[in-house]
């Protein structure tokens, strides 16, 4: 979840085509969303796995539309990616990594 929280709150402070790709609205509306989340992370020492999904769900549901628009706007995804991977992108159980129930 850290991850997708640092991938996204990459995306609106990105170089090149990507920084002027969406506006101002959009760059708050992400910023909001990660400054929220970065604070709820700060503070859910305890919580349960299902309390980490929703977050999740919710930032992606703010941040991936607008992350998406961006690219359209500029082009196309940046070279290698987007920085910090894309948002909910993490396919680590699908390149054969341990999954949370083995690790649990």
């Amino acid at each position: 979840m850290e991850e997708t929280t640092r991938g996204a709150a990459g995306a609106p402070r990105d170089t090149g085509a990507f920084k002027d790709a969406i506006g101002e609205d959009d760059k708050k509306t992400i910023e909001t969303k990660i400054d929220e989340t970065t604070a709820w992370l700060e503070t859910a020492d305890h919580a349960e796995k299902e309390e980490f999904e929703s977050m999740q769900k919710e930032l992606e549901a703010v941040c991936n539309p607008i992350v998406t628009k961006m690219y359209q706007a500029a082009g196309g995804a940046p070279e290698g990616g987007m920085p910090g991977g894309m948002p909910g992108g993490d396919d680590a159980g699908a390149a054969g990594g341990p999954t949370i129930e083995e690790v649990d």
